[in-house]
């Protein structure tokens, strides 16, 4: 069971039929769902970001292994992250949760509840379009994990 914990919602329709068709690829390796969770606008931007977090870890159970997007984590290749996941899969639980926060990043809460700190470049990308990226990198890394042709 995979799972992709995120803040807000998606309005470009040109990223909701792509992240359509890579959950949909998805789905045919493993069980996946997209979580939304509230985007908070009020207040402070530290209140936000709290805020963003309670709902965020109230998504996560305790058996799920938790990976966070976050500019300071780490980075891999395609393969490396196949590496990982197929890893993870076999010796620490078979439910994942990567986890995209909002656009003023994740809590320091949920940092701390995570198992590994990704990172996808040194870039910075709307949080939107990273989930499109985080689907197609998730689908690449199940075609590599069963040697399918997909990846190059």
């Amino acid at each position: 069971m995979l799972k992709l914990i995120c803040v807000g919602k998606i309005k470009e329709k040109f990223l909701v039929e792509g992240i359509g068709e890579y959950t949909k690829r998805i789905n045919g390796y493993d069980k996946f769902q997209i979580i939304e969770v509230r985007e908070f606008n009020q207040k402070t931007i530290r209140q936000n970001m709290q805020d963003e977090a309670k709902a965020i870890l109230q998504e996560i159970s305790d058996k799920d292994f938790v990976i966070t997007l976050e500019i300071k984590g780490k980075m891999l290749s395609s393969p490396e992250l196949a590496e990982e996941i197929l890893k993870i899969k076999n010796y620490h639980s078979t439910s994942i949760a990567f986890v995209i926060g909002g656009s003023n990043g994740l809590d320091e809460s949920v940092i701390e509840r995570s198992n590994y700190h990704l990172s996808f470049s040194k870039l910075t990308f709307p949080h939107q379009l990273m989930r499109l990226i985080v689907v197609e990198q998730l689908y690449r890394a199940f075609t590599i994990i069963n040697n399918q042709e997909y990846h190059k």
